[in-house]
């Protein structure tokens, strides 16, 4: 040993006095001088372009404080959030994560700060990823699922990018129907950008594509052809295997946006003509985090060679034991940039697992359960919502999965703050309209929603 433990102790404080940034980054202030010095910058805020808009001028004025004193300030901080029950939804869902899911994917094997790469130490990681790839190729009927992107949002922008590649003819249009959130719109117009596409809307009729929507703006400039199902109201497309063959016929692709419950229940996307099944499957193995999602992307295996991030295949190793590998990443870190899919970078690697793990627990007739179950409530909430005096639920007389809208005589934002003082949260659409979503983490409170809604509405 070298030197008593208070000298290493004081060693290591002068040590840290002198140290700048994160633990992670422990470089001294000779060192951050001399790198500076060495590439002609002044100082460090030289190395970045930061508008002055988002610039925090000032100091932090963060006190230091002891452990207990902090996990106290924490708690009473938290203790002001609110404790309402959500009937909220429009891509945001909860469903019971059984207690299993936090169990496997806490253990240590699987917390990592980075991707698991190397096959060779983790085929525990690479064979859940593969489960959940086989997971969505069940659920679409496509034959490839990759092993997971951002959101639904970034998802729905590679598709666009990969139709455009794809397609025999030239084309620069992709269409969407006017029920598409403003947000996931923004990231698919973001996305198309670049690659010279341009984002047209088309209108629906009684919540729900029709194949005659389609058909008036659908032309050989299309690229392709984006539909959501469930939509943003919860209701279920009646109508895509006709617009599947509308857009076949056009040698456009055809997109579907839904999630892994739903798709439990629904006819498979691959058996209606759908190319690309893009959409968020965070709704297994996560509560809604509001920000947080697992990007979900599945197409036919004509594509497999465009498909933007990655690929895990089973294969053997050189003894013939089963084994797990990548197989397959087209960005560009890994092939020549011009050959390269997408410059996605990493993927919701752990998500994925934890999706794969409730998904496991819950077995195909599990999963199937919960998917009718959330038809089952939505279509019985807005039956007895509909008894209301003032309320006329649901808005579209169609078939409904988790959501829907309700049309209110009353103001809808008067109701909806008054619903709230109950403790309840819904979304107000407009001056007359709120929408609802029940799953089976809120249904134990729907009697006492409904007479919340009833006492708003009088």
């Amino acid at each position: 040993m070298s030197g008593t433990p208070e000298r290493s102790t004081r060693d290591a404080e002068e040590q840290h006095a002198t140290n700048r940034g994160t633990p992670y980054a422990p470089h001294t202030d000779v060192e951050v001088d001399a790198m500076l010095e060495s590439i002609g910058a002044g100082d460090i805020d030289a190395l970045f372009d930061i508008p002055d808009s988002v610039q925090f001028d000032g100091e932090l004025a963060i006190s230091g404080a002891s452990e207990q004193a902090v996990i106290r300030r924490l708690t009473e901080t938290l203790a002001q959030n609110a404790d309402d029950t959500e009937f909220l939804g429009r891509g945001h869902y909860s469903h019971y994560v059984p207690s299993i899911v936090d169990h496997l994917s806490f253990r240590s094997e699987f917390i990592t700060s980075y991707t698991q790469y190397q096959p060779e130490i983790t085929q525990g990681f690479l064979q859940a990823l593969f489960e959940y790839q086989s997971l969505l190729v069940e659920l679409t009927g496509l034959e490839v699922a990759n092993c997971s992107m951002y959101d639904a949002a970034t998802a729905l922008g590679e598709a666009a990018t990969l139709a455009a590649r794809v397609r025999g003819t030239s084309g620069s249009r992709v269409l969407v129907p006017d029920y598409v959130r403003a947000e996931r719109r923004a990231v698919l117009e973001n996305y198309v950008t670049g690659v010279g596409l341009v984002v047209e809307e088309f209108p629906t009729e009684d919540g729900v594509t029709t194949p005659e929507a389609v058909g008036r703006v659908l032309d050989d400039d299309v690229v392709m052809v984006y539909v959501e199902s469930p939509t943003t109201e919860g209701i279920i497309e009646e109508h895509l295997a006709e617009i599947g063959d509308l857009v076949a016929e056009r040698d456009a692709l055809f997109c579907l946006g839904s999630d892994p419950v739903a798709l439990a229940l629904l006819r498979s996307p691959a058996s209606l003509g759908v190319d690309i099944v893009t959409g968020d499957a965070s709704v297994l193995g996560l509560s809604a985090s509001y920000g947080m999602g697992l990007g979900l992307f599945a197409c036919r295996e004509e594509y497999l060679r465009q498909v933007p991030g990655r690929l895990i295949g089973a294969s053997e190793d050189a003894d013939g034991n089963r084994a797990f590998t990548l197989t397959l990443q087209t960005r560009e870190q890994h092939i020549r940039r011009e050959r390269a899919t997408s410059n996605i970078c990493t993927n919701q690697a752990w998500i994925a697992l934890r999706a794969a793990i409730h998904a496991a627990s819950l077995g195909p007739s599990g999963l199937v359960s919960l998917a009718k179950r959330c038809h089952a409530l939505a279509e019985r909430t807005a039956a007895r919502l509909d008894e209301i005096d003032g309320v006329s639920a649901p808005v579209h007389d169609r078939y409904h999965f988790r959501e829907f809208a309700a049309r209110t005589d009353g103001d809808a934002r008067a109701i909806g703050a008054a619903m709230r003082d109950d403790g309840f949260a819904v979304h107000v659409l407009d001056g007359e309209t709120i929408q609802i979503c029940v799953t089976d983490v809120n249904e134990h409170r729907v009697d006492e929603f409904v007479r919340s809604l009833e006492e708003a509405t009088h």
